[in-house]
């Protein structure tokens, strides 16, 4: 894993899954600014947020390795794109219920399409300004961190 602010619990609230590190310590601060980041778990790429999830095993039935509150997403990943990691987590009746925030960079039109397609929770694209930045990802976080009731915390035999 590639940088987690983990407090010796099991799994982190929010996973980011970020290749650009200045957006991703970006993020990283807001959510500190925030108080929010007191279990956030930071991944660069796509495979690494599959096996931060997933563990290494492709059994449907194993337990999972971690269950986050929340994935930020950006779309344009190496190794595993966002695509593929959004279908995984819709894809899987474990993660099924897990909100994905999709924050990217990418204002395409077919893009935003085919993730709600795929079951993705909001998708937002990145301001380019610092200010407004620094807004969304705050709004973000405290909505889905804080006000959203999810269901149960793990699904019946996860991990």
């Amino acid at each position: 894993m590639s940088e987690t602010a983990n407090t010796g619990m099991m799994s982190a609230d929010i996973l980011l899954v970020e290749d650009n590190p200045q957006d991703a310590e970006l993020t990283m601060r807001v959510f500190r600014k925030s108080n929010l980041a007191n279990r956030l778990t930071w991944v660069k790429d796509g495979a690494e947020a599959l096996e931060y999830v997933f563990g290494l095993s492709d059994d449907p039935a194993a337990p999972l390795a971690h269950f986050p509150q929340l994935v930020l997403l950006d779309l344009k990943l190496p190794k595993v794109d966002g695509h593929e990691v959004l279908q995984r987590l819709k894809g899987d009746a474990r993660t099924r219920a897990i909100p994905v925030v999709i924050l990217t960079s990418s204002r395409e039109e077919r893009d935003v399409e085919l993730s709600y397609r795929m079951g993705v929770n909001s998708f937002i694209v990145k301001p380019v300004q610092f200010e407004a930045f620094v807004e969304a990802v705050t709004r973000v976080g405290m909505y889905w961190v804080l006000l959203n009731q999810p269901p149960d915390r793990r699904p019946a035999g996860g991990g």
